[in-house]
């Protein structure tokens, strides 16, 4: 089944920040969304997260920053066993361990509060716990804004693994071309609030049509960048 999402938009103080847009996504497979900052691309995947999760699509969303998805005043272990009750999931330690080993986050004390561990971790565990449940899709916002080069490449290289094992589709926002050309098999590009740009990530980098695509392809410093 494609998960397809049609006339998705969006207006901010009387502008339109999204304009009508399609988009479908197929199972299992690797997109990336790339764009200028202020160009739409979160808007557009929060539109796309709420149109799929009202169609019945298992979807879960990691944000940019973990400030976003964890309170300072609980326990990591609180975060946890809340994300487990809003699935309708029992605590089960043997996944727990299994994500967190995962995620490489096993040094993590979970009773210590979000402040207690570094940006890195935080954004580690917010991923593992995206992963708790059986999902169709992942939404990942700009994941790596938190990690230092080294540790994004291998956290994304370990979630590849995880979501390729499972079947599950993934949606990377982000504008950072060098990310997603090593990480997804299709691009789409947006542009002022529109798509303006879908095709195969290959064909994308070597032939980009459109002046917002030309302009992201133009400075190829982030072919030296390891994630």
């Amino acid at each position: 089944m494609i998960f397809t999402a049609t006339g998705l938009s969006a207006i901010r103080s009387g502008r339109t920040i999204l304009h009508p847009t399609d988009v479908d996504i197929r199972p299992c497979e690797r997109v990336g969304l790339v764009g200028a900052s202020g160009s739409g691309k979160s808007t557009l995947g929060h539109a796309l997260i709420d149109t799929l999760r009202a169609q019945g699509v298992r979807v879960a969303h990691v944000p940019q920053s973990p400030d976003e998805a964890l309170d300072p005043l609980r326990s990591m272990d609180f975060h946890w066993c809340e994300a487990e009750r809003a699935l309708g999931l029992t605590h089960d330690a043997s996944r727990q361990k299994k994500l967190i080993t995962t995620l490489r986050i096993e040094g993590g004390d979970l009773h210590k509060r979000p402040w207690g561990w570094s940006r890195g971790m935080q954004q580690r565990f917010v991923i593992a716990m995206a992963l708790i449940g059986t999902l169709d899709l992942l939404v990942m916002d700009e994941p790596t804004s938190a990690l230092d080069p080294v540790v994004a490449a291998d956290t994304m290289d370990l979630l590849d693994r995880y979501l390729t094992e499972r079947q599950t589709a993934f949606l990377l926002i982000t504008h950072d071309l060098g990310l997603a050309a090593r990480r997804v098999a299709r691009v789409i590009v947006m542009d002022d609030g529109r798509i303006v740009e879908d095709a195969p990530t290959e064909q994308f980098l070597l032939a980009p049509v459109t002046q917002a695509a030309k302009s992201l392809c133009a400075h190829r410093n982030w072919l030296e960048l390891p994630c």
